[in-house]
C-alpha cells in the first residue's frame, strides 16, 4: 500500500471542487460559439480524433485537471505500468497486458522474466493452430476437417473475443470463410441447447478459455460439451486430442482435465481477465480474421501504448479522456455514463467497456487502505446509437438524471463502400444521427427555432456532457488503438483516484458464495444461510 495523501487534500483537488461548484450553474450553450475552446478540446492520435468540446469543461477546468494529473504523478504511473512494476498492489504483481502487444525484438524483462519471449512463443503456437484450421489440416475424430469453433468462456474470456470478432467480421480472409465461430458464456442452458442442435460432433472444435481453469461456469459448459462429444465417439483420448484446446494460466489444471500438451496454450497470472484479449484468449479472433490481421490489432494497441507513454498530458488521448471522466463522476457528481457506437459492428463494445471500467474502478478503498468518500466509477452501459435513440435516449434528453456519453463512429465505411456503394447513404445517415444527438444533448432547446412557443413537454434541457470519438475507419489497427485507449483511460482514472484497477475481489467473493450455494442446492450441504435466501431455497425445493 502507498502512503500518498488522501486525494481531497491535494491543492488542485480543492481548486477543482471550487470550479465544479461554479460550473454547476452554467449551461453548455454558453460555449457553443467559442472556437478557441473547441480547438483546445480536440486532439488526434493516429486513426482517432477525440472531441471534448461538448463536455462541461472550460479552459481553466482543463488546466486544473492537467495540474491534478501532475500532482498525482500520472506520467510516472504510466512508466511504472509499461515497464512492468508491481502496480497491482493487492496481488503484488505487475499488470503486463501492454507486453502482449510489443514487437518481437522488444526488451522487457520485469523481475528478470523473459516476458516477450514467452509472448512470442504463445503467438507462434496460435499461428500454427490458425494455419492448420485455415488449411483444413485440423481434423476431427472421423478425419473430417473442422468447420465450427466454439469458444467457452465467461467475463473477459468471452467479452473481448466476441466483441472483436463481430466488429472485424469484414476482415475474415477467404481461407477462414469455411470456419464458423460460436461463443458460449451462459450456464442456464439456453445458449447450449440452441447450439447443440446446429453443431456436428465430427467437425467441431472447442476452446476452453479460463485463466484459472477452475471457473465453475466455464468448466460446467466444457464438461457438458465433452459428454456430448463422447456420445458420438467413445474414445476420450481421441476426442480430447481432436476437439479440445485449453487456454489458461494454470497448465496443471488443463492437464488434469485431460487437455493434451500440444493443445494447451499458456498465458500468465499477470494478465487480467478484462485485459486478456491480446493474449491467447484472443485465439477466436485470430481464427476468425487470420493471424496477420490479429497482429494488426496488436499493432493498433501498441501504437496507443506508445502514445500514452510518450505524449504530454495536454495532448494525450487516454489521459484527457480519463481526466474528463474523473471530472464528471467525482467533481460534477454524474454517476452514469453511456457508450454509444454509431456502427452496428461495434454492438458488443458497450458491454466490453462496462466490464473494463466497472470491474476495474468499482472500488471504495484507496491504495493506502483508506475508505473513499468521493465517487469513483460511474455506472457504464450503452447500445448501438441508432437503437438507443429509440429506447433510453428519452431519459437522456428529458429525464431527471445527468448522464455523460461517449459517441463513437467511423468516418468511412471502409469495405462496405467498395462492395455495396448504396451503403454510403446509410453510413452518412448514421453519422448525421451521431452528430445530431450529441448536439441536442449539449444545446437542448437552442437547437430549435421558436422553441419558446412549444408546450413544456416538448422542451429539452440539454447540458448533458459528451465526448465524440471518430475513427478514420473501423479496421483491426483502429479497433486495437480504440480498446487500448479505453484501457489507459481507466488506468488514468485509477491513478487520479489512487485505487487499484487490476484486482476484483468482489467478483471473487461472488464465486465462493456461488460454490457454497450450489452445494446446498445439490443436497451436499446443510449450511445455515440468511432468512430471505432460505425462503427462496425452500420455494425451489418445493417446486422440485
Amino acid at each position: 500500500m502507498t502512503s500518498q495523501p488522501p486525494r481531497p487534500e491535494l491543492p488542485e483537488w480543492l481548486h477543482l471542487q471550487q470550479l465544479a461548484n461554479a460550473m454547476q450553474k452554467r449551461h453548455l450553450r454558453e460555449f457553443a460559439q467559442d472556437t478557441r475552446r473547441a480547438r483546445h478540446l480536440r486532439v488526434e492520435a493516429g486513426p482517432i480524433i477525440l472531441d471534448m468540446s461538448r463536455q462541461r469543461i472550460d479552459l481553466p477546468v482543463l488546466d486544473g485537471l492537467i495540474r491534478l494529473a501532475e500532482q498525482c504523478d500520472l506520467p510516472g504511473a504510466v512508466q511504472k505500468l509499461i515497464r512492468g512494476d508491481r502496480v497491482n498492489l493487492t496481488e503484488n504483481r505487475p499488470a503486463l497486458h501492454t507486453a502482449l502487444r510489443q514487437t518481437a525484438d522488444s526488451a522487457l524483462l520485469p523481475e528478470q522474466q523473459n516476458i516477450i519471449g514467452d509472448v512470442n512463443n504463445s503467438l507462434a503456437m496460435m499461428s500454427r493452430i490458425v494455419e492448420r484450421l485455415q488449411t483444413r489440416q485440423w481434423l476431427g475424430y472421423s478425419g473430417a476437417a473442422i468447420s465450427d469453433v466454439v469458444n467457452i468462456g465467461v467475463g473477459g474470456s468471452d467479452h473481448g473475443p466476441l466483441m472483436a470478432s463481430v466488429a472485424l467480421r469484414e476482415f475474415v480472409p477467404a481461407e477462414s470463410s469455411h470456419l464458423n465461430m460460436h461463443f458460449v458464456s451462459s450456464i442456464d442452458g439456453t445458449q447450449l441447447s440452441v447450439l447443440l442442435d446446429t453443431l456436428c460432433p465430427e467437425t467441431t472444435l472447442f476452446l476452453i478459455s479460463s485463466k484459472s481453469f477452475t471457473t465453475p461456469d466455464t468448466l460446467a459448459n466444457a464438461n457438458l460439451f465433452l459428454k456430448w462429444m463422447l456420445e458420438s465417439h467413445d474414445n476420450r483420448t481421441t476426442v480430447l486430442q481432436c476437439h479440445f484446446i485449453g487456454i489458461s494460466a494454470n497448465d496443471a489444471k488443463m492437464q488434469q482435465w485431460g487437455i493434451p500438451a500440444d493443445n494447451r496454450i499458456p498465458f500468465w497470472e499477470w494478465v487480467g481477465g478484462r485485459y486478456s484479449m491480446w493474449s491467447a484468449i484472443g485465439l477466436p479472433i485470430a481464427i476468425h480474421i487470420g493471424m496477420n490481421q490479429f497482429r494488426e490489432l496488436l499493432a493498433g494497441a501498441r501504437f496507443m501504448d506508445t502514445h500514452f507513454l510518450e505524449t504530454p498530458v495536454t495532448a494525450n488521448l487516454p489521459a484527457l479522456l480519463g481526466l474528463t471522466a474523473v471530472w464528471n463522476a467525482t467533481f460534477l457528481g454524474i454517476s452514469a455514463h453511456a457508450v454509444l457506437p454509431y456502427d452496428g459492428r461495434l454492438k458488443h463494445l458497450p458491454a466490453y467497456l462496462s466490464q473494463l471500467e466497472m470491474e476495474s474502478n468499482g472500488k471504495s478503498v484507496d491504495n493506502a487502505g483508506r475508505s473513499i468518500d468521493y465517487p469513483t466509477s460511474p455506472i457504464v452501459w450503452g447500445e448501438v446509437g441508432s437503437n438507443a435513440q429509440h429506447t433510453f435516449f428519452q431519459l437522456l434528453h428529458q429525464g431527471t438524471h445527468d448522464v455523460s456519453c461517449d459517441f463513437i463512429a467511423p468516418i468511412h465505411r471502409y469495405r462496405g463502400e467498395t462492395h455495396h456503394p448504396s451503403l454510403q447513404d446509410q453510413h452518412r445517415l448514421a453519422l448525421a444521427n451521431c452528430l445530431a444527438q450529441s448536439r441536442v444533448l449539449m444545446l437542448g432547446d437552442d437547437c430549435m427555432d421558436n422553441s419558446e412557443k412549444l408546450p413544456v413537454w416538448r422542451h429539452y434541457k440539454g447540458n448533458q456532457p459528451s465526448s465524440t470519438l471518430l475513427l478514420e475507419e473501423l479496421t483491426p489497427f483502429s479497433l486495437g488503438a480504440l480498446i487500448a485507449l479505453y484501457e489507459h483511460k481507466v488506468y488514468t482514472m485509477a491513478v487520479i483516484w489512487n485505487i487499484n484497477p487490476f484486482d476484483q475481489w468482489g467478483v471473487e467473493l461472488g464465486k465462493v458464495i456461488a460454490d457454497s450455494m450450489n452445494s446446498i442446492l445439490a443436497g451436499k450441504s446443510s449450511a445455515t444461510v440468511d432468512a430471505p435466501t432460505q425462503q427462496l431455497l425452500d420455494a425451489i425445493q418445493q417446486s422440485r
